[in-house]
């Protein structure tokens, strides 16, 4: 009796629906707002109160380190220019590197100090030297989050110590790391870094994964008794990167595990699945008055997306060209929106890009163009 109930519900696993089968299970973390993302494709793979307005902690100094890079990459500021210490930062409350006003620290040691040691007195000091007080830094901050998208998110210090107005969300702070990565790749190997030295005092990172993980190469942990325990954790494995958001948990020990409960279950449950290069021509899109007819539109970089996994098969594409198209067209300048569903779900649009330039045509080619324009 035993083997033929057996048969029978493996006849019946079989006889279901791929999708039914290969379903992502639900997930539950032990956190009070967290979110999954696809680095490369920036899909959300899973979340809960992704939107709810948190207290940020030190989370707060991702943006202060974006705003540094950024300085460092414009030529602003330089890696071993030396910072003067005001009585502000050296009295700074908090974690800190110990940074002292009669010891000369260089940028350098102060992007160290406050991404490895979380020091507050490191980032009250860069913020000072790029926005000439941390308020008007802080006017940086929120500047640059408007130009980023974060559109929940209000900063009013540095550091992340508590204040009424001060604040973002999961989903901001994971657009937020995203940008960082992606924008400053030869700065992102300091968020690995696990343990640093300054003024013959050694801080270890607090982001434990660093240790447990292989895979995990960042990002930055935050404690306040109102934002409990947070981590945002990005792990890379073969050529794809994931970012975990976890928000308000009760112990370090918890954010680090649910932090890797959430990255596990990414890699777990999702294929990642390239579908074009770099430069692949995706489709060729009609274009008016221009010296070429038609422009080729595709991907800047290698576009690969996430997939529940077993599931790959199911994805469909349809291109949607921004009509009417005119010249001139630039490389580089979006032309179409990609549009993917996996079975009958949306799964996600994405901008397509020019991928050769298009000059405008002589007047007589601008005036026939014009004129068929009427009537398509």
């Amino acid at each position: 009796m035993r083997t033929l109930l057996l048969s029978l519900l493996l006849a019946l696993l079989t006889a279901l629906p791929a999708q039914a089968q290969l379903t992502s299970p639900p997930l539950s973390i032990a956190a009070r707002t967290w979110l999954l993302v696809d680095f490369g494709s920036g899909q959300e793979l899973a979340s809960t109160n992704p939107d709810e307005r948190i207290e940020p902690a030190s989370l707060t100094k991702l943006m202060t380190t974006y705003l540094s890079f950024a300085a460092i990459k414009q030529g602003t500021i330089k890696l071993d220019q030396t910072v003067p210490v005001s009585e502000r930062a050296w009295k700074a409350q908090g974690s800190r590197m110990f940074i002292e006003p009669k010891r000369s620290v260089t940028v350098s040691e102060l992007l160290h100090g406050m991404i490895v040691q979380s020091g507050n007195d490191a980032c009250i000091a860069l913020a000072e030297l790029i926005g000439g007080s941390e308020e008007g830094f802080a006017q940086l901050m929120n500047r640059e989050a408007l130009r980023l998208g974060l559109a929940h998110s209000q900063f009013r210090n540095a550091t992340g110590l508590p204040d009424p107005q001060h604040y973002t969300t999961a989903r901001d702070l994971a657009k937020l790391t995203t940008a960082l990565i992606r924008d400053f790749p030869d700065f992102y190997p300091l968020f690995s870094i696990k343990e640093y030295r300054y003024n013959n005092i050694n801080q270890p990172n607090r982001n434990r994964l660093l240790w447990s993980d292989p895979h995990v190469d960042g990002v930055k942990t935050g404690h306040t008794e109102g934002a409990g325990y947070c981590l945002i954790a990005s792990a890379k494995r073969d050529s794809r990167r994931l970012l975990s958001v976890v928000l308000g948990t009760t112990s370090e020990a918890s954010r680090a595990s649910e932090s890797q409960r959430l990255l596990d279950y990414g890699f777990q449950f999702y294929d990642g699945v390239k579908l074009y290069s770099a430069g692949q021509v995706v489709s060729q899109l009609r274009v008016f008055k221009g010296r070429l007819n038609n422009v080729k539109a595709g991907f800047d970089t290698d576009f690969a997306l996430s997939v529940p996994k077993g599931q790959s098969a199911q994805l469909k594409v349809e291109v949607q060209s921004l009509q009417p198209l005119l010249a001139p067209v630039r490389i580089g300048q979006r032309v179409a929106t990609l549009k993917l569903t996996l079975g009958d779900k949306p799964w996600g649009e994405y901008p397509l890009v020019a991928l050769e330039e298009v000059p405008l045509a002589g007047f007589f080619g601008r005036a026939w163009d014009t004129v068929k324009m009427w009537f398509e």
